[in-house]
C-alpha cells in the first residue's frame, strides 16, 4: 500500500472535477492505496473555499481527508525544511515558504508529493514527485 501526500494543486483539480485527477484518485483508491493532506494544503485550501464561499466543494474537501486526517507541522518538519532552506539557497535557488513546509512534510514522512507544480519542488533532491496531470 502507499500513501500520496496531494500538493494544492491536485486537490483544487480534484474540486473542480478534473477527470484525469479524479480517474487517477479513483484508481489508486481501488488499489488500497491512500492519501494525506500536508497541513499547508489544507490551509490554502481551506483559505481558497472559504474566500470563494464555496459549501459544495468544501464537503468534498472534507471527505478528502476524512479517512487520513491532516498532518502535522512538526519540530522534525522544521528541522528538514531549515536544511532545504540553506541547501537551496547556497545552489542559488529559493522557494516559497508554504511549498517548503510542503516538501518537508513529505520528506519527513517519506511520502510521494502529487503535484502539477514540478518546477516549484524540482530542486529538492531529498523529495519524490509525481505529475498525474
Amino acid at each position: 500500500m502507499t500513501t500520496y501526500a496531494l500538493d494544492t494543486n491536485i486537490v483544487s483539480y480534484f474540486l473542480k472535477n478534473d477527470a484525469v485527477i479524479v480517474q487517477k484518485i479513483n484508481e489508486e483508491k481501488d488499489k488500497q492505496n491512500r492519501f494525506v493532506i500536508p497541513p499547508m494544503v489544507y490551509f490554502e485550501i481551506q483559505c481558497w473555499l472559504k474566500k470563494n464561499k464555496s459549501k459544495n466543494k468544501m464537503e468534498i474537501f472534507q471527505r478528502i481527508y476524512a479517512d487520513q486526517g491532516i498532518g502535522v507541522i512538526d519540530k522534525n518538519v522544521l528541522d528538514i525544511a531549515v536544511t532545504e532552506r540553506l541547501t537551496l539557497q547556497k545552489k542559488g535557488f529559493n522557494i516559497e515558504d508554504d511549498d517548503l513546509l510542503i516538501a518537508a512534510y513529505c520528506i519527513n514522512h517519506n511520502l510521494p508529493l502529487v503535484t502539477n507544480n514540478t518546477r516549484h519542488f524540482m530542486h529538492i533532491e531529498r523529495l519524490k514527485i509525481l505529475n498525474w496531470v
